[in-house]
C-alpha cells in the first residue's frame, strides 16, 4: 500500500484561469491572446512564462510580480480556484490513513494562501520556500523528506510529464499523471507520459490507486 501521496499544485489541485487572467490584464493584451500564446509554448516544450516574453520581449518577470503586489494585484487564491475533486480526495486519502504533501513549482506567496485554504493535508510546500524547482532532482530530495515514506511507498501526482513524471520516477518515486489542464491533456497519451505508474482523470481515482 502507498503510504504517502504528493500533490503539483497548477493544475492539479488549483485551475490556472485566474493566474493568467491576471497577467494578461497587467500586460493589457486579450486574456485570449495570452491564452493562446501559453498554448503555444506548451505545445513546443517551452517555459509557460515564455508567454509573457513573447508579449513583452525583455520582460523582468520578478519586477513585474513586485509591481503588482505593489499595486494591490499580486497573487490570489481562494476556494473557486480548486478543482471539485481537490477537498473529497485529500479527504477520503486521509481517512484512509495516508500522508498528504502538496508540493509544486510555485512562490511563497502561493505556499501561504494555499495554507490559508486550511486544506486536508499534512504538509503544504512551494518550490519558493524550499529555494529549488522542478524538474530538479533537489526538489524531489525535499518531497521524500517531508514524504516520511520510502520512495517505492509514495506518490507523485501532476500533470506535466517533463516537470512532474519523468523527475519524480527519476527520483524513485511512484507516479500518477492526471490528465486535466493543457499539459495532462496535450501528453495523456504521449510516449512523454508513457513511464507512470497509473493514469488517472480524478483525484479521486487515488484513493483506489493507494490500496493496491
Amino acid at each position: 500500500m502507498m503510504e504517502t501521496v504528493v500533490f503539483d499544485v497548477g493544475e492539479t489541485l488549483v485551475r490556472d484561469d485566474r493566474y493568467w487572467a491576471s497577467w494578461a490584464d497587467w500586460l493589457g493584451v486579450p486574456r485570449h491572446t495570452l491564452s493562446a500564446l501559453v498554448g503555444a509554448v506548451v505545445a513546443q516544450g517551452r517555459d509557460n512564462a515564455d508567454a509573457l516574453r513573447l508579449l513583452r520581449p525583455g520582460i523582468d518577470l520578478a519586477a513585474e510580480y513586485t509591481a503588482r503586489e505593489e499595486a494591490g494585484l499580486g497573487e490570489h487564491l481562494d476556494e473557486t480556484d480548486l478543482y471539485d475533486d481537490v477537498r473529497p480526495a485529500l479527504t477520503a486519502l486521509r481517512q484512509a490513513g495516508v500522508r498528504v504533501v502538496i508540493a509544486g513549482n510555485q512562490t511563497a506567496r502561493v505556499g501561504e494562501l494555499l495554507r490559508d485554504l486550511d486544506l486536508p493535508a499534512d504538509v503544504i510546500a512551494t518550490s519558493g520556500d524550499w529555494g529549488v524547482a522542478k524538474p530538479r532532482p533537489e526538489f524531489f530530495h525535499r518531497v521524500l523528506e517531508v514524504a516520511q515514506a520510502p520512495a517505492e511507498r509514495t506518490v507523485y501526482v501532476g500533470d506535466h510529464p517533463a516537470n512532474d513524471i519523468a523527475p519524480a520516477s527519476a527520483a524513485g518515486l511512484r507516479t500518477a499523471h492526471l490528465r486535466r489542464g493543457p499539459w495532462g491533456h496535450l501528453w495523456a497519451d504521449q510516449e512523454a507520459a508513457g513511464a507512470t505508474d497509473w493514469r488517472i482523470d480524478s483525484l479521486m481515482d487515488l484513493v483506489d490507486v493507494v490500496g493496491r
